[in-house]
């Protein structure tokens, strides 16, 4: 039953990046009334790319959570590697999409780094 559901949600984060880029995302774009924020729209833009796409990360994990429990490998160690690596990957997104002059690039990174160094304590 875990699997199926990992399985369900794995889709659901594809969709959702793949549904969300094609016909919310780039719509919004194209519109000439978006905030400008440091210098302009392009910042907007990213900030709003990489928050949408980080849902998906964030539920991509949560599938992996669930494989863990359906195979019983699932202890409080790989729950933080989980997380520590969830982390490290949604910093790339703020790092890369806004150059990182979104500043949660640097929290993301320190919650990974701590939490793989928790587990490999």
């Amino acid at each position: 039953m875990l699997t199926i559901a990992a399985t369900l949600i794995f889709i659901l984060g594809a969709a959702h990046s793949w549904l969300g880029e094609r016909y919310l995302l780039s719509r919004l774009f194209r519109r000439d009334n978006l905030p400008e924020l440091l210098g302009g729209t392009d910042f907007t833009k990213q900030t709003l790319r990489f928050a949408w796409h980080l849902t998906t990360v964030a539920w991509w994990s949560l599938a992996i959570l669930l494989l863990q429990a359906e195979d019983g490998t699932l202890s409080a160690t790989s729950v933080a590697r989980v997380i520590g690596w969830t982390a490290i990957v949604s910093g790339l997104f703020p790092l890369g999409f806004t150059r990182g002059r979104h500043l949660s690039w640097i929290v993301m990174f320190a919650i990974g780094g701590l939490a793989l160094a928790w587990a490999q304590r």
